[in-house]
């Protein structure tokens, strides 16, 4: 049996595109993904749930990419990703009245990724259910939601890390949950918003790019 290969687990860009870092994976999973590294809620020292998470009962069929509409920031440091958790934990919290942060995992511009809401990387690693988010109404019970920070509605593109990394993790998530590629949307497929802006539109990229990383 072919081993996996290493896959992009993911570049830094600094300033004009000047190489920062180069992070390996954490763990080659068997059948061709790769387990990006995750820092866990612990890690970023998230705030606690104002009550218990709830588990959906079953595995999730989709994956919906989101955009936070933060700053398009030049801060490509773990740092920064771990400013950007607390940011959206508390607009989520305190300005939404949730209980947790409304996202499964977050992916920074500088390619580093968050754990959302509390218990979605543990039950990812399982990849027997998955926690209910509040990231698409509607569609909270089926998708895993993927938030990207930045704005990507008025033509901004991501930066090469964040796509890296964003292909990654999507290719980790269809495989522990036996996910087509095809069935990753775009929060404007199931309703009235901008969200993910530029992203909906390389979509086709996005699975075609989750696809050849599953191999």
């Amino acid at each position: 049996m072919n081993l996996p290969q290493p896959s992009r687990r993911h570049v830094l860009l600094a300033g004009a595109g000047g190489l920062a870092a180069v992070a390996l994976p954490s763990t080659a999973h068997a059948f061709g993904a790769v387990e990006p590294d995750i820092d866990s809620t612990l890690q970023w020292q998230a705030r606690s749930p104002r009550s218990p998470v709830n588990l959906v009962g079953k595995r999730p069929t989709m994956i919906v990419v989101h955009h936070t509409v933060s700053d398009n920031t030049s801060d490509v440091s773990r740092a920064q990703a771990h400013r950007h958790a607390h940011w959206v934990q508390d607009l989520h919290m305190d300005r939404n009245g949730w209980t947790d942060t409304g996202y499964h995992f977050l992916v920074s511009r500088g390619g580093w990724i968050t754990e959302g809401r509390h218990r979605s990387l543990s039950t990812l690693r399982s990849g027997s259910d998955f926690v209910l988010g509040a990231h698409t109404s509607g569609q909270n019970g089926a998708g895993i939601g993927i938030a990207n920070e930045g704005a990507y509605h008025d033509g901004a593109q991501p930066p090469r890390a964040q796509w890296e990394v964003l292909v990654t993790l999507c290719a980790y998530v269809c495989e522990r949950y036996a996910i087509a590629p095809s069935r990753i949307y775009g929060h404007k497929d199931f309703g009235d918003t901008l969200c993910p802006g530029v992203l909906h539109d390389r979509l086709p990229q996005l699975r075609s790019e989750v696809a050849a990383s599953m191999g």
